[in-house]
């Protein structure tokens, strides 16, 4: 990520210079490891990446070192000191950004963190300059490319484990994938992007995560029956009693414009009262997508500093003295249409028991779903897709589904958005 920054800067330096309005020089970089892969010339090179921030010499401190401790302490000696900041590390701002953001206050200096959510996509500054006139209602998207590589791959028919083996060989998911298929990096972006779209805090320990790992090519293909497309989505979403804050695999209708989105590609979708639903779309990571939106912090930056602007965007769109302190929902508060699949006996009368539970939790049923071509060993699946409702009637639902002795194993259940 640091060499694509290089490399852009270094090719594009002359119409970066024109843009910012003086010429943006490489004082210093620091790597925890040698670089012998990029020709760093006579900038002068360390292995303790607290030799940036101690250098007099240097005005903005570019993060791209990831993670969070050495990152946090990293962040806030600069601003210490006196440095603007531009990170690209979405975890650093979503569990440690409100003390972050408090300090550079105190010290008069900016924290500039576009290439933290979506890479390339200039998302963050959409929502917090070009969509400053809108209440913005809800905003969602694919905010992490491996679990929507995965889940395109699925479509034809290949297992989760599979196809995870595949995007480590291609270097889309780490060895450790946990981050990318738990949702844990999707529920980081999400905090941001739902704190600079409702003008809260950023509250990323109330947010909901469910990962991809139990999707089956099974459940993918009869969501594409019923005309939906399986996405690995975080929502955000005002409501009158709070906020849902949550990650989750979806369903979404195949004609929606994100239920197209494929591969490692990104794509947020904001809602605003007075523009209507807008989509930002594109690569969400990459060496120099992501230095794209790292060097237009930087610029943002240096005309700040070069014209001694006291005119600044907030960190997250509103001033400090008008966040609200805004509920984040219990997952069983939130809304939503469900995908339930259901392993029941061949018996008759199973379907009647199953709609009268549906029916005394208040849930009305969209559409029901049951071959005989898939019976097997004396079961079969069925599918249901619901209206909206609460979790809470759907978990009662499930409940009351698994204690029949017509069901066997766990009930499947995957939400559903159609985002109109």
């Amino acid at each position: 990520m640091g060499g694509g920054t290089y490399n852009v800067l270094m090719r594009n330096g002359e119409m970066i210079a024109g843009r910012a309005g003086c010429r943006i020089q490489i004082a210093r970089i620091a790597s925890r490891r040698q670089r012998d892969d990029i020709d760093l010339g006579d900038i002068p090179f360390s292995l303790d990446v607290f030799d940036v921030v101690n250098d007099p010499e240097v005005d903005i401190v570019i993060e791209l070192i990831g993670g969070y401790d050495v990152a946090r302490e990293l962040v806030l000696t600069a601003i210490n000191n006196g440095k603007h900041v531009v990170t690209a590390n979405k975890a650093l701002i979503a569990v440690h950004g409100n003390e972050i953001f408090e300090a550079a206050a105190e010290k008069g200096v900016i924290v500039a963190f576009e290439a933290g959510v979506a890479g390339g996509i200039p998302v963050i500054k959409a929502i917090r300059e070009g969509m400053s006139a809108n209440r913005i209602d809800c905003v969602a998207g694919i905010i992490n490319g491996t679990g929507n590589y995965i889940l395109t791959e699925m479509r034809a028919g290949r297992e989760f484990a599979e196809v995870l083996k595949e995007a480590q060989e291609l270097g889309y998911a780490e060895a450790d994938p946990t981050f990318d298929v738990e949702g844990i990096d999707a529920a980081h972006k999400l905090t941001i992007l739902a704190s600079t779209s409702f003008g809260v805090p950023l509250q990323f320990e109330r947010a909901y995560t469910e990962g991809i790992s139990e999707i089956t090519p099974y459940d993918i293909a009869h969501a594409e029956l019923l005309g939906y497309r399986i996405k690995h989505l975080g929502i955000a979403r005002r409501r009158e009693s709070g906020i849902e804050l949550r990650v989750h695999p979806t369903l979404v209708p195949r004609s929606h414009l994100i239920a197209q989105v494929d591969g490692v590609l990104n794509a947020v979708l904001v809602d605003g009262d007075a523009v209507g639903q807008t989509m930002y779309y594109g690569p969400g990571a990459g060496d120099e997508a992501t230095a794209s939106a790292v060097i237009a912090d930087i610029v943002d930056v240096a005309r700040s500093v070069s014209h001694q602007s006291l005119q600044r965007v907030p960190y997250l769109g509103f001033e400090p003295a008008s966040l609200e302190d805004l509920n984040v929902l219990p997952m069983d508060d939130i809304q939503s249409a469900y995908y339930l699949r259901i392993q029941a006996l061949d018996r008759p009368g199973v379907l009647a028991k199953v709609a009268s539970i549906m029916s005394e939790h208040g849930i009305n049923i969209e559409s029901i779903m049951q071959k005989e071509s898939e019976l097997e060993g004396g079961t079969i699946p069925v599918i249901i897709l619901t209206h909206t409702v609460q979790e809470r009637q759907i978990n009662c639902a499930i409940a009351d589904l698994e204690a029949l002795s017509d069901i066997q194993n766990k009930v499947v259940r995957i939400r559903a958005e159609n985002f109109n």
